[in-house]
Parts: C-alpha cells; sequence; structure tokens
C-alpha cells in the first residue's frame, strides 16, 4: 500500500490510471473526482508524516499496489446485512459509513450478527466533519463508480489481491474496563443519547450523575463481548437538558463500566503506537486526535484519517485501527 497525501488533480490523475484507491477529505474534494476504482469519505483531521492536523485543500490517499482487480460498492441501508455478498476470494474489503446516520447505529449494533462478515477482513471507518459543522453538515461518504455521496447506508470497496500475500488487520485500544464495580452502567434504551442508566441497581439522571461524580470524560465506557473490549465514547454532557451524547451508540442491556484513568493520555498512547505504521493503512479516532494531543505530533510512523469511529469488522471507537498486507514468505 501506498499512502500520500494529494491534490485534487494527483488524485484524480491516479484514479484515472486505474489505480484502487480509499480517499479521505472535504466534501468539495472528493466531489470533484472523476469515476474509477475507488471509495471516499468526508474528514479533514489527518495523522500526516509531519504530524496531526487539520488539511482542506489536500486528500488523504491510499493505493493497493497489491490488488489485481476491485469492485467498488455502495449498500442503502436496508443491505446492509449483504456486506459479505461482494468479497473477492483472498482478498479484503474495506467500509465507509457517516456518523450519526442509521447504518452508524444499525452496524455498530447488528454488524456482527451479518451473514459471513467474518469470512475476510472487513476494514474502515465513520466518516465525519469539522468539530464545530457537527449538526450542520453531514457526513458523506462516496462511490467511485458513479461519483455520488450518500449521508446513508455504506460504501465498500472490495479487492482482490494478487497470490502470495498475508493481511494482518488488528487494533491498538489503550483502555481496559475499570475495576469499580460502582462505576459499572447499564441503558435501558439502545442509541446515540441517554437520559437515564442503571448504575448499581438503581436508575440515575445519567447527565447529572456525571457531573455530581466528577467522571472524567476523556474515559470511554468499555463493554467486554467475550473479551473483545469495545470502547463507547462520550461526546457531550448536557445537565440542563438531562442528556448524554456519545460517539457510538450504547447496546442496551450490556453492561459498560468507565475505563480506568491514565496518567497521561498523550504519553499512553505514543507508547502503544511506538515506531510502528510505516507502510500500512490505519485510522484514528477523533477523540485519540483530541485528548492525545497529536495535532502537530506523530503517532509513530502511522498515518491516516482521523475518524469518527473505527471498523475492524465490527465497529470501535476511540481506538487506533491498522492493516498492513505483507508477502506471506
Amino acid at each position: 500500500m501506498k499512502n500520500e497525501m494529494l491534490t485534487v488533480a494527483e488524485a484524480a490523475g491516479r484514479i484515472e490510471s486505474g489505480a484502487v484507491m480509499v480517499l479521505a477529505g472535504a466534501a468539495e474534494l472528493l466531489a470533484q473526482l472523476p469515476r474509477g476504482t475507488w471509495i471516499g469519505g468526508t474528514t479533514v483531521y489527518f495523522v500526516t508524516e509531519t504530524g496531526g492536523a487539520m488539511v482542506r485543500d489536500r486528500l488523504f490517499c491510499t493505493t493497493f499496489e497489491e490488488a489485481t482487480g476491485a469492485t467498488p460498492r455502495y449498500l442503502p441501508l436496508a443491505d446492509l446485512p449483504r456486506i459479505a455478498e461482494g468479497y473477492a476470494p483472498g482478498g479484503v474489503t474495506m467500509i465507509m459509513i457517516p456518523a450519526f446516520s442509521i447504518a452508524h447505529s444499525n452496524f455498530a449494533v447488528e454488524g456482527q450478527g451479518y451473514p459471513g462478515l467474518f469470512d475476510q477482513p472487513l476494514a474502515g471507518w465513520i466518516t465525519g466533519v469539522a468539530l464545530d459543522e457537527i449538526g450542520r453538515s453531514a457526513p458523506l461518504v462516496f462511490d467511485g463508480a458513479t461519483g455520488e455521496s450518500h449521508d446513508e447506508g455504506a460504501v465498500l470497496l472490495h479487492v482482490a489481491l494478487r497470490e502470495g500475500v498475508q493481511i494482518d488487520l488488528d487494533i491498538l485500544n489503550i483502555f481496559a474496563q475499570g475495576d469499580r464495580a460502582d462505576l459499572s452502567f447499564t441503558f435501558p434504551e439502545g442509541g446515540f443519547t441517554a437520559k437515564t442508566a442503571v448504575v448499581n441497581g438503581a436508575e440515575v439522571d445519567l447527565a447529572r450523575y456525571i457531573e455530581e461524580q466528577g467522571i472524567d470524560t476523556r474515559l470511554p465506557l468499555v463493554a467486554n463481548y467475550a473479551g473483545a473490549l469495545v470502547n463507547v465514547s462520550i461526546q457531550s454532557v448536557d445537565a440542563e437538558k438531562g442528556e448524554v451524547k456519545f460517539y457510538a451508540p450504547v447496546v442496551a442491556g450490556v453492561e459498560y463500566r468507565l475505563a480506568n484513568a491514565l496518567g497521561s493520555y498523550a504519553q499512553a498512547f505514543a507508547q502503544g503506537a511506538g515506531d510502528a505504521g510505516a507502510g500500512q493503512y490505519s485510522c484514528n479516532c477523533i477523540l485519540n486526535y483530541l485528548y492525545g494531543e497529536l495535532e502537530g505530533q506523530r503517532t509513530g510512523a502511522f498515518t491516516g484519517p482521523v475518524t469518527f469511529g473505527e471498523i475492524a469488522y465490527i465497529l470501535l471507537n476511540q481506538t487506533l485501527v491498522r492493516m498492513e498486507i505483507t508477502d506471506a514468505a
């Protein structure tokens, strides 16, 4: 794989040459690209070779040089369970879903039950917008085959790979479930917002509870799914409205615990990232970017879009997803 920050003209040239690509950038830039073998999603935050930055005049482009072919595919909301139907044997599938869409919620709650979902590596991210545009601008995904954008559903790129390559897909999650049993939460209803939660058997006004307990909202709520730790990050707490918003939906009836506190968020993330990342596809959560103080800072050799959720088979939050394609020999 090859990662680059390119102008619209440079990216268009690659597409017209037949390159298989995954792109990230501002909507107005993605909308200018020609049709081809690519998918794209909106974000204006990136980690580049020189560090984290907001970039509005260029696109982050990943070219799959190992590809022998690829098929871009848009799936409307009702067809999300059909993701695996386009899998190329021995290949990999890239996926993008708009933040806060119904597809975002449905994939989070139901995705792991989709037929054949785990039959090959599935990697990607949740598209977003500038933080001050949340609620005013819709995150979008782009289908390179048609050039059309969508604020609902998902875009996929089913990539066929040459023989003899190996795909390594994993995540960096610096959080673990906290040890305090009194900070255990369950929710009567799932979704991106919550007014109440059950804490130690008692229903509480969640926003007021968070404020009264002085809970550090930089720490996510963490659920344990048979050993897989999945974060749900807090977006905002409005005690006056009695509402808490999340960057990923909570699931009704699932136990969440507040993550253990970190001595230094930035240091913990830097240590976790290490010096790895060169030549890999990666996407990094907007909260790691903010709380890890990544603006102007590098995360090892990892480069890529900063996202509103990450996908490594299932929806993740406040993680870094990385994928490497190497020769098996």
